[in-house]
């Protein structure tokens, strides 16, 4: 069921092998969830083993929810702010620079609109990327299939159902594109 479920195919949700690996990221995402500032080597080594890829000097404040956090990559330097759900039934890609505010959403599952599949627990998922240097405000859902550019920033609370190109700002529900950002300064001045 796992290879349906990776590949986007309709898999049946309580599958005993997902239930496994479910049960497996709840509890490392607990023992995750449980620590303290003070306990930031301990704190990294369960990201690491709970995440698929983390990169260098990334932080992901507790709270975090995940379904299987073995499908999400994050970048270096990345940093994701309390309360972070990434239900990662597809592939989540984070990249580098990202900063992500408070109580955000990832959201990769989809379920049939019909209602005999969805009560017999049918559902499929679509990946998400987010690009590098991405700034998600505080409350961002972002929907299954959702591809979001490089140096974009996406408003508080927005809900992101659609793709955001590269250099925008973003806000609203659904999230649209109000501005384009300027080419970035040289950091050398």
């Amino acid at each position: 069921m796992r290879e349906r479920m990776e590949a986007g195919d309709l898999y049946i949700a309580d599958d005993p092998e997902l239930a496994e690996l479910s049960t497996r990221a709840l509890d490392l995402m607990d023992t995750y969830n449980a620590t303290t500032v003070r306990q930031a080597p301990l704190r990294r080594r369960l990201l690491e083993e709970l995440l698929g890829s983390v990169g260098e000097d990334t932080e992901i404040r507790p709270p975090l929810r995940v379904d299987y956090g073995s499908n999400i990559s994050v970048g270096a330097r990345s940093f994701a702010n309390f309360g972070l759900v990434a239900l990662d039934v597809a592939p989540v890609v984070i990249g580098d620079d990202v900063q992500i505010g408070p109580n955000v959403q990832l959201l990769t599952p989809t379920h049939p609109l019909e209602p005999g599949p969805r009560r017999d627990k049918w559902e499929a998922a679509r990946p998400i990327r987010i690009g590098d240097n991405v700034w998600l405000g505080g409350g961002v859902i972002v929907l299954p299939g959702v591809t979001i550019g490089d140096n974009t920033v996406v408003g508080a609370g927005a809900v992101v159902t659609r793709d955001l190109p590269a250099d925008v700002v973003a806000v609203g529900n659904p999230a649209r594109v109000v501005r384009r950002l300027a080419d970035p300064a040289p950091a050398d001045g």
